[in-house]
């Protein structure tokens, strides 16, 4: 009788930390920011900047100090891509800057003058392209152009030297290589950590202002660790199960991103994904100290987060040191795992290793979290 009474108070105490946590929430206007503002702007602000996919005609400066037949032919492919006009040529590289610089381009194409002689003798001949980065889409059609010119020129010269097998280049999934669709995905992953991450982290600095430096309140209910973590947690989870219907089912159709995935496979994935960035974001905010803090040291997280998952550049082709640091991280197996579900419609056993990472995060910084808790309790309790 002793054991049951003492489950049904603990199962009443986390219900009523459950409530005292959401009300924390909701009076604080920074945590709502974060928790609810944030989460429904920011997926339309990105989807509404990138929903154009791609851009056409994006004029091009060239700058070519080759002055032959061979440079002429290579200018002559970039310029018949849909996504690049070559505007006009410049003399200098100083020149082509300057119209840069005035927006009449926003791309330099230099073409060193040993391009031909180089080709000729069979080396590989470099080019040098400088973009402008205030608009990635004009960055990717710039790069996308040239890298397509630069692949047909290549398989003409290997046909006439040594008239290998015929290929063509047939991209998967993302068929109109829409930025859109590439990066949308895993921003709408990575801005649910972010924001848990931010609002959890003034959360607990606010109770640290207010009991003293206190990461438990005094009151009788806070009394154990398991009701406090489950009590906290169970709150976060009654916002962020809206928040991810809103962000990874309703903004991808609002935008026509590809979804191939059937929504109890996205259910099950984005379960462990919730509770490791929950978990993940409770620990990182015991080291926290005031509600400042997190928007001048946490919000520069977003964009080594995004680049360390692997959706912009390779894992394998990552230096090993930043591969495993982002092994930390949720996001890096919730982006990879979203992407492959959403995106490319993958099974949840297709997607079997980031699954398991994810529960593996969940139940590490789930014990790391009552390990601190339990030893803010026990300090606690000689304080009374």
């Amino acid at each position: 009788m002793k054991l049951t009474g003492t489950i049904i108070k603990g199962v009443a105490d986390c219900f009523v930390i459950w409530q005292h946590e959401l009300r924390n929430v909701l009076k604080d206007i920074g945590v709502v920011l974060m928790f609810i503002i944030v989460p429904i702007v920011y997926p339309i602000l990105y989807g509404t900047i990138y929903n154009t996919e791609t851009i056409r005609e994006v004029p091009l400066i060239v700058v070519d100090e080759s002055h032959s037949s061979l440079a002429r032919e290579f200018v002559r492919k970039i310029d018949a891509t849909a996504d690049v006009q070559v505007f006009a040529y410049a003399s200098s590289l100083e020149e082509a800057r300057e119209m840069v610089n005035r927006k009449k381009a926003y791309g330099i194409l230099l073409i060193p003058s040993d391009f031909s002689r180089k080709i000729n003798r069979g080396e590989q001949a470099v080019t040098a392209l400088y973009a402008d980065m205030s608009g990635l889409l004009f960055y990717k059609a710039i790069l996308l152009a040239t890298t397509e010119a630069s692949f047909e020129m290549g398989h003409e010269i290997h046909i006439q030297q040594e008239a290998p097998l015929s290929y063509e280049s047939v991209p998967f999934y993302n068929t109109q290589n829409g930025f859109a669709s590439f990066l949308l995905p895993a921003i709408l992953i990575l801005v649910i950590q972010q924001t848990l991450l931010l609002g959890i982290s003034i959360l607990v600095a606010t109770t640290r202002e207010r009991n003293r430096g206190r990461l438990v309140p005094a009151e009788d209910v806070y009394t154990g660790t398991f009701r406090i973590i489950f009590g906290k947690v169970l709150a976060y989870l009654t916002i962020y199960v809206f928040v991810c219907i809103w962000a990874l089912v309703i903004v991808p159709h609002l935008f026509h991103i590809p979804q191939l995935t059937n929504y109890g496979t996205l259910l099950l994935f984005n379960l462990p994904y919730l509770l490791a960035c929950i978990f993940f974001a409770m620990v990182i905010a015991t080291f926290i100290r005031g509600r400042e803090t997190p928007m001048m040291v946490l919000v520069f997280t977003s964009l080594p987060f995004l680049f360390i998952s692997g959706v912009s550049w390779p894992l394998s082709a990552m230096p090993g040191f930043w591969r495993y640091f982002g092994y930390l991280v949720p996001s890096t197996f919730g982006i990879q795992g979203f992407v492959k579900i959403n995106s490319m419609g993958a099974s949840l056993w297709e997607t079997a290793f980031e699954y398991r990472m994810l529960w593996l995060q969940a139940g590490i910084y789930f014990v790391i979290a009552c390990l601190i808790y339990g030893r803010e309790l026990h300090k606690a309790k000689h304080l009374r």
